[in-house]
C-alpha cells in the first residue's frame, strides 16, 4: 500500500506543479506561432470575415498534436482558458516584442470573434471536446 500512497502523492505533486504553470508572452507566441506565416493582408481578410482557419490546418494540427508533451498540453489548454480580451492584451505584447503585424491583427478588438471561433475550434481538434 505504501507504493500506492507514493504515486499518489507523486500525482498530487505533478498536478499542484501545473495548476502553478505560468503562461508567458512566448507560450502565446508558440501557439500562434502558425500566424507569423501568414501574409497580414490574408489575415486580416480571415478576421473580417469570420473564417475558420482551424478547418484549413486540421489535418497538420492532427499531426502536431501526436508531437505534443504532456506540458504542452498543458500550456496550450491554459491559453485556451485565457479570456479573450486577457488574450489580445498579451498578443499585443507578442507584437511590440516581435513586430510581427499578424500579432498586431489578432490583438485588435476585431478579431475577437475571430479568435473565439478559432480558438474553440482548436480546443475541439486538440482535446476532443
Amino acid at each position: 500500500m505504501q507504493g500506492s500512497n507514493e504515486k499518489e502523492s507523486n500525482l498530487e505533486e505533478s498536478l499542484n506543479e501545473s495548476l502553478e504553470l505560468e503562461i508567458n508572452e512566448d507560450d502565446i507566441r508558440g501557439l500562434l506561432s502558425i500566424f507569423e506565416k501568414v501574409p497580414p493582408f490574408a489575415l486580416k481578410i480571415a478576421v473580417n470575415r469570420n473564417m475558420n482557419a482551424v478547418k484549413s490546418f486540421e489535418s497538420k494540427i492532427e499531426d502536431y498534436k501526436c508531437q505534443l508533451t504532456n506540458e504542452d498540453r498543458l500550456k496550450i489548454s491554459k491559453i485556451l482558458e485565457i479570456p479573450i480580451p486577457e488574450l489580445q492584451l498579451l498578443l499585443d505584447k507578442v507584437y511590440l516584442k516581435t513586430n510581427y503585424k499578424q500579432f498586431r491583427i489578432l490583438a485588435n478588438s476585431k478579431a475577437e470573434s475571430f479568435l473565439i471561433l478559432n480558438l474553440g475550434e482548436l480546443k475541439k481538434v486538440l482535446f476532443n471536446e
